[in-house]
């Protein structure tokens, strides 16, 4: 995989952690202050440069009109002016400019002007190139010079403030100052008031973030422990903090106190379910044999299929036998969910080819039309419980017999070898997947979510286990399946 693939999952993890972190009450709170500061020092900014701009600009004006007011009032006229012998002093102190016009522009300007506008040599001197700019910058030199307050005009590209007097020949004279150092201070403010308030704001955004995060530390915690919960860990519980708000606090305990009744609950609900699960599964499972057995001979004699007196009499004791059975097991189930354990098993001498024989039996008389091969000959005694040994028997013919067509052949083979008997029932029908045979024995485990409860192998695997004996499967799909029963000749005391 090339540099670019392993690195597009790191990016779009990082823009989900961060659109989440934005979307979080931490990235909230530190959006809403972060936002709150910048508010005010755009505000605090606006108001000092304002303020900073009118101070500058008074100051200007007022050395303006000063100058402004003094020539007003000596009544001088502009001969009178050009006859001062102080003319040059003044000219190099209010305009130190050279006469070409490629000089750069002062920071003061000096000129004087007719009624018409047009700029006037001041003594016998070359106009600047300045003056010239100012005098054809102010329109009107009359309202200039009535006008109390300087006006704003550009020379050369130049911001200037500029005032006028009228002397007493009907000639103005033009007094301007640069604004130019003004303009440089403000900007050079800004990007201070704007270096400084990032700084600041990044800051408190760090900071802000900081302090939320320890304080939202408990509500992290009460979060990872529901998620604990959800996924079934009912026992965690909130972790205290070192330095709790009162209100965390107060829900920190309201919390854990919930879930532990929570618990409780669901504890006592879950013993109750599973153990009414367990008693209505094995009651329905353990009952169907017997109760289908009974059916079919009765569905013989009711047709008539028995007319000889000897079979009439074995159907019956068959049914007597099958009824004290269920009665057994009824007695049992109900212990089993008293109790939550099973019996003790009752071992004796049993012959296993006898119930191999009752359990074809059995199966030819629920299922007529299905071939039925059995190879029990003769008697094969092993010390087992002959109810548990009946119960094994019957969950496996149970078993063909609820998940294979009727018309499929079953087997029911017996042998003694090596001081062991195995039981062997096989059918043809369709069979198990290899997942499904490794979960046989589970418990409520039902191939395909078919019929049953799912507990009849369980059953057998927990009786044959008690025995001392295993129980071996052997299936594919589409080739039937086989249950080898293995016990040992003398069973367990």
């Amino acid at each position: 995989m090339s540099i670019w693939g392993a690195l597009i999952p790191s990016v779009r993890n990082t823009r989900s952690r961060c659109r989440h972190a934005m979307h979080s009450l931490r990235g909230g709170l530190t959006l809403a202050n972060v936002a709150l500061l910048a508010l005010g020092i755009i505000v605090a900014t606006a108001v000092s440069l304002m303020g900073m701009r009118h101070y500058l600009l008074d100051q200007i004006d007022a050395n303006l009109t000063k100058t402004r007011d003094g020539l007003g009032s000596s009544e001088l006229t502009m001969r009178q002016i050009d006859s001062l012998s102080a003319l040059a002093f003044i000219r190099d102190r209010l305009e130190p400019e050279s006469d070409t016009d490629s000089s750069p522009t002062s920071n003061s300007i000096f000129t004087a002007v007719d009624e018409d506008g047009s700029a006037v040599s001041i003594g016998g001197l070359r106009l600047t190139g300045s003056q010239l700019a100012l005098a054809s910058a102010v329109d009107d030199p009359r309202t200039l010079a009535t006008d109390p307050e300087p006006h704003d005009v550009t020379v050369k590209d130049a911001e200037y403030r500029v005032t006028g007097t009228r002397l007493s020949d009907g000639t103005y004279i033009l007094l301007a100052n640069s604004t130019d150092g003004l303009h440089n201070g403000i900007a050079k403010a800004l990007k201070l008031d704007v270096a400084m308030g990032a700084l600041l704001l990044a800051l408190l955004g760090c900071l802000t973030m900081f302090s939320v995060r320890r304080r939202m530390r408990p509500l992290e915690d009460m979060v990872e422990t529901s998620s604990a919960i959800a996924e079934g860990d009912l026992t965690r519980r909130v972790p205290s903090n070192r330095h709790p708000t009162q209100e965390v606090e107060q829900l920190r305990i309201a919390l854990n106190s919930m879930l532990h009744q929570v618990e409780a609950a669901h504890r006592t609900r879950e013993n109750s379910a599973a153990q009414l699960r367990r008693f209505v599964a094995d009651a329905s499972h353990e009952l169907r044999t017997p109760l289908s057995a009974i059916r079919g001979y009765l569905q013989l004699i009711e047709k008539g299929m028995l007319p000889d007196l000897a079979e009439r009499r074995r159907a019956w004791d068959r049914m007597h036998a099958e009824a004290d059975r269920m009665g057994r097991l009824v007695d049992e189930l109900l212990t089993l969910a008293r109790l939550d354990q099973r019996p003790e098993l009752r071992f004796k001498n049993v012959d296993l080819s006898r119930l191999v024989r009752d359990a074809a039996e059995d199966l030819r008389a629920q299922q007529p039309g299905r071939p039925v091969t059995v190879g029990a000959e003769g008697t094969l005694l092993v010390h087992a419980d002959e109810s548990g040994l009946r119960q094994v028997l019957g969950n496996l013919v149970g078993n063909v017999r609820t998940h294979t067509p009727a018309e499929v052949p079953v087997r029911l083979g017996l042998e003694r070898a090596d001081g062991v008997v195995r039981l062997c029932v096989a059918d043809e029908g369709p069979g198990l997947t290899q997942d499904d045979a490794a979960r046989i024995f589970d418990r409520f485990f039902r191939a395909g979510g078919g019929a049953g409860s799912g507990l009849g192998m369980a059953i057998v695997q927990g009786v044959v286990t008690a025995h001392g004996g295993e129980v071996v499967v052997r299936t594919s799909p589409g080739k039937g399946l086989a249950v080898t029963v293995s016990l040992p000749t003398r069973g367990r005391a």
